[in-house]
């Protein structure tokens, strides 16, 4: 059982702010070598605590081993090795051309740091999704504190001591507790503010953010639907969605939070999912419960919020076809199957954010794409087609903060693509460049030399040169 994590007074976070807030002139002025070297200090201080991390994901969640490697450590180790070889590119300033107006001047663009940023973290990835921003954060040359979750109280202090370890309070500092300090944190004048979390408490935090006139980033969720057509490999898709969805016990934005199978390969899309389920972790009830390789609940109260949508879903007609499956002393859920779920249903209208994973039926493209736009525009949709026409239509017809074809959650590790949400299901994106920029102000910088085309334009506007700028004008339209 872990200890509760120890609660600041707003003292010391005020002071921890003005701190920061002096010191960040300084690090607005640091070079590629400076920042360079702090990545790399945090490089090392992930790879020293490797095992560290891994336990305490282990005690939060009761994560896999693989799975911690791969979404917590390799992920983040990844983004520090994207960043370092391209990080002098992306702060060089941007040469931009003007029109002929403006002719003897030059632009560019100048990326400087937001100043001091805000990052707070969820406790489904409670290391990867605060240490990941840090790296966009460090690179644009930021003061940053960090706010783990409370949830995850062991990766809460993993973090606190590995960024105690790395850096100096003043550059980049950990503040640990619960909603309380949270409050306490908004009520800073942050310059920006990367939030990873519901879509309830992405409101409060852009409420909080607009009394400063703070920019935000906001990963939220919602839900990401899985279309499979006609035309989709079926045990393809059937791995790859119980991968996507069951890993972390359902517990991750990305997941998928339920199926669209058109009606001709229903049968076969519920016998693959089935088959998958066995193979990954047991063929039945019991071997399912005990396998190490399937993760726990987070906490007592998102256990109870799951059976419920689970029960309220069963007693309105929805089937389990497999799992169904709840111990509340082990904060078990089963990996669950339901067919016969309507959408009116509590388990269609909010993020399951679990391991229950509603499979409806649908009889064309337009229907599927009208389910998908009936609620609000998810984080992320997978498509399964060899079809190319109904992908383009799927495409066309519903927006998504992202969209996988043939697989579930890997642009996740993709670096060259942005991860992030649309409407209520995010604001703004991060991962390589575009993080870097999401931490960056873009400020364009003019440069005028002689001779001046804006002489042609000084009052009193008569004569005949001003009738000369008359014609310029027209010509240039």
């Amino acid at each position: 059982m872990t200890t509760p994590l120890a609660q600041p007074a707003a003292s010391d976070l005020a002071r921890l702010f003005e701190r920061q807030r002096t010191h960040a002139p300084h690090m607005a002025r640091t070079g590629v070598t400076e920042r360079r070297e702090r990545l790399r200090r945090l490089r090392r201080a992930i790879t020293g605590r490797r095992e560290a991390i891994v336990t305490a994901l282990h005690a939060d969640l009761c994560r896999p081993r693989i799975e911690t490697e791969l979404t917590e450590i390799y992920c983040t180790l990844a983004e520090i090795d994207h960043a370092l070889p391209r990080l002098a590119r992306w702060m060089r300033p941007d040469r931009v051309h003007g029109p002929l107006l403006l002719f003897g001047t030059t632009g560019r663009i100048v990326h400087e740091p937001r100043g001091v940023v805000l990052i707070m973290g969820p406790w489904n990835y409670p290391f990867a999704l605060v240490v990941n921003p840090l790296v966009a954060a460090i690179s644009a040359g930021n003061c940053v504190v960090l706010k783990p979750s409370e949830k995850a109280p062991a990766t809460s202090r993993v973090i606190r001591d590995l960024v105690a370890d790395a850096f100096d309070p003043a550059e980049v500092t950990v503040m640990e507790g619960g909603p309380d300090v949270a409050r306490a944190l908004l009520e800073q004048p942050f310059d920006h503010i990367c939030f990873t979390g519901s879509t309830h408490l992405g409101r409060v935090v852009m409420a909080a953010a607009a009394k400063h006139l703070a920019t935000v980033t906001l990963e939220l969720g919602g839900k990401c639907p899985a279309v499979v057509d006609a035309s989709a490999d079926t045990r393809a898709a059937a791995e790859r969605i119980v991968l996507g969805k069951f890993m972390n016990a359902g517990q991750t934005c990305l997941a998928p939070d339920y199926v669209l199978v058109h009606e001709q390969v229903a049968d076969a899309l519920l016998a693959a999912l089935g088959d998958t389920l066995a193979r990954f972790y047991g063929g039945d009830e019991r071997t399912r419960a005990a396998s190490p390789d399937f993760g726990r609940i987070v906490d007592a109260q998102h256990f109870l919020r799951l059976r419920t949508l689970f029960e309220e879903a069963v007693a309105a007609g929805a089937r389990a076809v497999t799992g169904g499956r709840f111990d509340a002393a082990a904060r078990y859920v089963a990996p669950t199957i339901l067919t016969g779920v309507r959408p009116g249903m509590a388990v269609m209208q909010e993020e399951i954010f679990g391991p229950l994973l509603p499979v409806l039926t649908y009889r064309s493209t337009d229907e599927a794409v009208a389910a998908i736009r009936a609620g609000d525009k998810p984080l992320a949709m997978y498509v399964f087609a060899r079809d190319g026409r109904v992908t383009e239509a799927l495409l066309r017809g519903a927006s998504a903060g992202a969209t996988v074809v043939n697989n579930v959650g890997m642009h996740y590790f993709h670096h060259g693509l942005p991860f992030g949400g649309v409407g209520a299901s995010g604001l703004g994106a991060y991962h390589g460049v575009y993080g870097f920029r999401a931490f960056s102000h873009a400020r364009p910088v003019l440069r005028q030399y002689e001779p001046a085309l804006v002489r042609f334009f000084f009052p009193p506007y008569r004569g005949r040169l001003h009738e000369l700028a008359r014609r310029v004008l027209r010509l240039l339209e």
